[in-house]
């Protein structure tokens, strides 16, 4: 008799469904970084993660492999993996990027968004003032990152979407930086709500200005806060 997975259907299940189990850890395993509940330089205790999370080692080395290509972990010989911590000099460099990623996408969806986009991004900048009305930071990060994830989102450009999500979570690792203070995000709402006008009158290089200059904006700002911390005020 033929062992279970002698046939090219079956071979071919055993793959698709090993991959899928991998992509579901690294998923898992990437919102417990995200969150902070790992925080960055934290050893990941494979026997404790594969037990939590119900999967032999053999899924949860291939996430690990997975993750260190996103840039969420690093694997270092004869020691095992790690959450990444990264410095305030690379997470300099990862936001010049994202502001020439934002720009780009500024002037791409210039040219084609539609009704219900702007409907969506307009509500979303109505989000944001009511949070800047009471001073509340948390639900305005957590806003403003959704705000600038449906711009790269609506531009349909899928290596553009990829590429900025990745940074986009390789930041998230930075925690040195604050949230928004609370006199300054009522600026920052009225930013957003320009750039939606811009993308109203279709006007490319102006709203591809606007978002390259809001990122470096909050580049300028999270270099503020690192020299701040490293000198202990």
């Amino acid at each position: 008799m033929p062992a279970l997975l002698d046939t090219p259907t079956d071979t071919a299940l055993a793959l698709v469904q090993r991959t899928s189990l991998t992509r579901l850890v690294a998923e898992a395993l990437e919102r417990l970084i995200l969150s902070g509940e790992l925080a960055p330089g934290v050893k990941l205790n494979e026997t404790a993660l594969a037990d939590r999370l119900g999967v032999s080692r053999g899924p949860l080395r291939e996430a690990f492999r997975t993750l260190e290509e996103y840039g969420l972990i690093r694997q270092e010989k004869n020691r095992g993996a790690f959450v990444r911590v990264i410095a305030l000099a690379e997470a300099a460099d990862i936001y010049e990027v994202r502001a020439g990623l934002d720009a780009t996408a500024g002037r791409l969806l210039a040219t084609r968004i539609t009704a219900e986009q702007l409907d969506r991004l307009g509500a979303l900048v109505a989000a944001m003032r009511a949070a800047a009305d009471t001073n509340d930071i948390e639900r305005f990060h957590a806003l403003n990152l959704n705000f600038h994830d449906h711009i790269i989102e609506m531009t349909g450009n899928r290596t553009l979407i990829d590429t900025y999500r990745r940074l986009v979570k390789q930041l998230t690792l930075f925690r040195r930086r604050n949230l928004l203070a609370p006199r300054a995000i009522p600026h920052f709402a009225e930013e957003h709500g320009a750039i939606v006008d811009l993308l109203t009158h279709r006007d490319a290089e102006g709203c591809a200005k606007a978002l390259f200059d809001h990122a470096q904006g909050g580049r300028a700002r999270m270099l503020m806060d690192g020299e701040l911390a490293d000198t202990g005020q």
